[in-house]
């Protein structure tokens, strides 16, 4: 064998060693993620098909728990309003996320930056569940947003419509996955070249129409991360809308609870889950080719 072919060998063979080293490194986590979260969403689809009657599963294949969910008006208003308020819950979340991180990106010196992200998670220091009634205490018929209000002669009665409705849903969901959006969208502002602002300045743009030219395209990676973050764990919070919802601020994922564990009817609540995941995934997709062709057209 010649000297090259011996080295083409030796290359190959390192080649084939370092992809056998690649998969025993992948191969854990990916064992991992296949029985976490594979097998349970597979053991949901195959759910969805079944039938049940109290406690006896009946595994013949069927598409009646599809057209309940479509015909039924009761599921198609829950999963519309999920969807609004998962969607409201968004927009306000990254609206509000969107000058804390331009804040501590471009007006925070940098050796206080790390106190400042450190202070946008304190609320994960707490529980979730003590968040939640702590937002039913303020927004409360008598709570403290009321009272103050009534004290300073701003309103004569309480405010009826921030608590057990759509409203105190929003408002809570809001406050609760703040660090979520602020995080992605700061990473994303951190990485902009700064000598792209000064030259866009240099050019004569304004500090209003850099932002809009510059700086916001080039943040729109973080926010694209922000707005699926936020919105795909609120459409399936269930503990909120039975918190602080009431009868008109329950969500899909109620619905799902119940058929669970109330009404003994899991796969009716296997067929929510799945119309809810499949309409996230296609709200998300959709999101996120807009998000594409709007960068591409001003590229």
């Amino acid at each position: 064998m010649t000297g090259q072919g011996k080295a083409e060998s030796e290359v190959a063979a390192e080649g084939v060693s370092d992809a056998r080293a690649g998969l025993t490194l992948v191969a854990p986590p990916l064992l991992f993620a296949l029985l976490l979260l594979a097998v349970p969403l597979a053991a949901i689809l195959a759910f969805s098909f079944w039938t049940q009657d109290f406690l006896t599963i009946d595994r013949t294949f069927t598409l009646d728990n599809y057209r309940s969910a479509v015909t039924e008006p009761i599921y198609r208003e829950l999963l519309f309003r999920s969807l609004w308020i998962a969607a409201a819950v968004t927009a306000a979340t990254v609206i509000l996320a969107f000058p804390v991180a331009y804040f501590v990106s471009f007006h925070v010196r940098p050796e206080r930056k790390s106190l400042w992200l450190f202070l946008i998670t304190i609320p994960f220091w707490t529980s979730y569940l003590i968040r939640v009634f702590l937002w039913k205490v303020i927004l409360g018929f008598n709570g403290v947003l009321n009272t103050s209000l009534q004290g300073v002669g701003i309103i004569d009665e309480p405010l009826t419509f921030i608590l057990y409705n759509a409203n105190a849903v929003v408002i809570t969901l809001a406050h609760a996955f703040a660090p979520f959006a602020i995080l992605p969208i700061f990473v994303a502002l951190e990485k902009i070249d700064r000598s792209l602002l000064e030259a866009a300045q240099d050019l004569g743009e304004n500090r209003v129409m850099t932002f809009l030219r510059v700086t916001l395209p080039l943040a729109v990676p973080g926010i694209v991360a922000a707005v699926l973050i936020v919105f795909i764990p609120v459409i399936g919070d269930y503990v909120t809308p039975r918190l602080v919802g009431g009868p008109d601020g329950l969500m899909i994922a109620n619905m799902i609870q119940t058929q669970f564990l109330r009404l003994n009817n899991a796969p009716m609540g296997a067929t929510l889950a799945v119309i809810s995941m499949l309409s996230v995934g296609l709200l998300a997709l959709i999101f996120v080719w807009l998000m594409r062709r709007w960068l591409r057209t001003r590229g």
